[in-house]
């Protein structure tokens, strides 16, 4: 929720189109009330300031403060939230009141220029401030939250021309805080032609929030930190992680992290997972048995992502006659050129990496087989977007 009462029309109307891409699609997002929002490319990549870093409860409110405020994060007013929103299962507000001290605290950087126009590196924090609500002596929930962002995480915000679509249950589900940064960071790179983030072990550590005092040893960086997070984003997220490890001798020095779509079955365990329940969630992952319990901490299901909005906000619609090949409430039997019912001819436009998309078809109904004629709605968008970009990936260029 947004106050805009400090901020005239005229204002809003002129500064409307000095926005980059991100605050447009998060409006957009924030406006149907889907599953992914926008988190702006320009706070992915801000760094921690070297011996800082956000806690994993600190990084889910820093995630669903941008989420509240969506498109109009980066105006100078005054959002708002449900602190019953933030608790999720939990009675006790004081871990509300440590989460919002930490975030006051913690200091970010990025590079930039001096007065002399010398390199330099600007360090800022993204709140500036916040307001708790007493707690009711009746002990109801209606608790509010407010906060602003400061004039340096309001300009990262307006200028972000990159953005990464984030899941809002997959970002509750993780927990590991450097899982949850390096989802951040596939998510914003996934649809790039070259989806891959290099750098050296300080700038790892800068990006992850990785204390300079833990993990001193390479091997014991990977087990506790890369391991677990490949582990959680490949169980979590719509792509996987894999990393190179680039040596000068015996000692790693560099690391590249490649960030790939998943194919059509995988998309679908992943949307199954994100529904169900997660207390049981890291014994599926390990392959253990599960012991499921009732949930007391997820948030209500949200209506799924249409690709349709995506493709609205980035590229103009076209509109093209449907096909009386096509099956109702499933994947198209004939050529998806003509089909408009489902978007599968733009999903295949914009995931496919410009390949013909009816080739692309042919070969999913393939791999697919018997499974496809059990699909539809959301589950079917899913797998036939995640075939198109982990084709896309697999072969490059036509």
């Amino acid at each position: 929720m947004v106050n805009d009462d400090t901020v005239s029309a005229a204002t809003l109307d002129e500064a409307e189109g000095s926005t980059g891409r991100a605050m447009r699609v998060s409006r957009v997002l924030r406006s149907k009330g889907v599953e992914e929002f926008v988190k702006p490319g320009r706070l992915v990549e801000v760094r921690f300031v070297k011996g800082q870093s956000l806690s994993l409860t600190a990084s889910r409110l820093l995630a669903l403060m941008i989420l509240t405020a969506g498109g109009d994060a980066w105006r100078a007013v005054t959002h708002r939230m449900r602190k019953v929103d933030i608790r999720r299962g939990h009675k006790s507000n004081e871990r509300i009141v440590d989460m919002l001290e930490e975030l006051h605290r913690t200091l970010f950087a990025e590079d930039d220029r001096s007065w002399r126009g010398n390199k330099a590196t600007r360090r800022f924090a993204l709140i500036q401030m916040s307001r708790e609500e007493a707690e009711d002596d009746d002990g109801t929930d209606a608790g509010w939250i407010e906060w602003e962002f400061t004039p340096d995480a309001r300009r990262l915000i307006q200028e972000s021309e990159t953005y990464a679509v984030l899941n809002r249950q997959a970002v509750l589900g993780f927990r590991s805080s450097y899982a949850l940064r390096l989802y951040e960071m596939g998510a914003l790179r996934i649809h790039r032609r070259q989806p891959v983030w290099r750098g050296d072990m300080a700038a790892l550590r800068a990006a992850l929030g990785i204390s300079p005092d833990v993990y001193k040893d390479f091997a014991q960086l990977r087990r506790k930190v890369l391991d677990v997070s490949r582990a959680e984003i490949d169980q979590l997220a719509h792509f996987k992680v894999e990393w190179r490890e680039i040596r000068q001798g015996r000692t790693v020095t560099e690391l590249e992290f490649r960030f790939l779509p998943k194919d059509a079955p995988q998309q679908l365990s992943t949307v199954d997972e994100l529904a169900r329940h997660s207390l049981g969630r890291a014994a599926r992952r390990d392959g253990r048995d599960e012991t499921v319990v009732e949930d007391e901490t997820g948030f209500p299901p949200l209506p799924p992502l249409s690709e349709r909005l995506l493709k609205e906000v980035v590229k103009p619609e076209v509109r093209v006659p449907a096909s009386p090949a096509t099956k109702p409430d499933g994947f198209p039997l004939g050529s998806l050129e003509y089909d408009a019912i489902d978007d599968f001819f733009r999903i295949g436009r914009l995931h496919g990496g410009g390949w013909d998309i009816d080739k692309i078809a042919d070969a999913y109904r393939i791999q697919m087989g018997d499974r496809l004629k059990k699909l539809s709605g959301q589950k079917l968008r899913s797998s036939w977007t995640g075939f198109c970009e982990s084709w896309a990936a697999r072969r490059g260029s036509p």
